[in-house]
């Protein structure tokens, strides 16, 4: 990747992450990244190109790695485990997080704007994820109505999503006994967690008439 390219991506993401996709200008981007309107034509064509490149950038690995890891515990001869699935789920979120700043306020403001992270990452990147691990907890042994595995779904996500977003001010908020430089027990923290609540037991909900 030439070096003017991976400055445009670069600035775009640090924008993109502080600002939003609709508040960020190309020519903001081009003044961050110091090249012309016309080296983002060229490379990216239009605003939107660029905000493709800038995700994929980021969340592709992310979503390959899973896939990866998912195979990798569905072919383990001892059996699929509920931890081995969510670890596959979380620890290449939490690994990325930690080897590139930047993720943690693009993936922030995506989650702030629920239509572009519709739009832009659920469709793009999370349905085959989807297609992939909601088979994959049923074979580890989740019994859970329809309804039900779809609001844990959503609550391990949320889970998964206020770590990448609140980890930086960890430290600070628990007076330095929570810190981020063992990203190992960060998963493992995160998979006990997500999978003990996978397991609890289910509550009748009483609906109003």
């Amino acid at each position: 990747m030439s070096d003017t390219k991976t400055r445009i991506l670069d600035a775009a993401e640090q924008l993109f992450g502080r600002n939003g996709f609709e508040s960020t200008s190309l020519r903001a981007i081009t003044t961050e990244a110091q090249v012309n309107l016309a080296a983002v034509n060229y490379h990216f064509q239009s605003k939107d190109a660029l905000i493709d490149a800038v995700l994929e950038r980021r969340i592709g690995p992310v979503t390959r790695r899973r896939l990866e890891m998912l195979d990798v515990a569905e072919a383990d001869p001892a059996g699929l485990t509920l931890e081995k699935v969510i670890e596959a789920f979380a620890a290449p979120v939490v690994e990325a997080a930690m080897g590139q700043p930047g993720l943690a306020p693009l993936m922030g403001r995506i989650m702030a704007t629920p239509g572009a992270f519709l739009e832009r990452v659920f469709l793009r990147y999370m349905e085959a994820v989807k297609s992939r691990f909601l088979p994959a907890l049923l074979r580890s042994g989740v019994r859970l109505p329809p309804e039900e595995l779809f609001w844990r779904l959503h609550f391990m996500v949320g889970s998964l999503a206020h770590v990448l977003v609140f980890a930086p001010v960890m430290p600070a908020m628990s007076n330095g006994l929570c810190q981020l430089n063992d990203g190992r027990a960060i998963v493992n923290r995160l998979v006990a967690f997500c999978a003990a609540g996978m397991r609890a037991p289910v509550e009748q909900m009483e609906k109003e008439a």
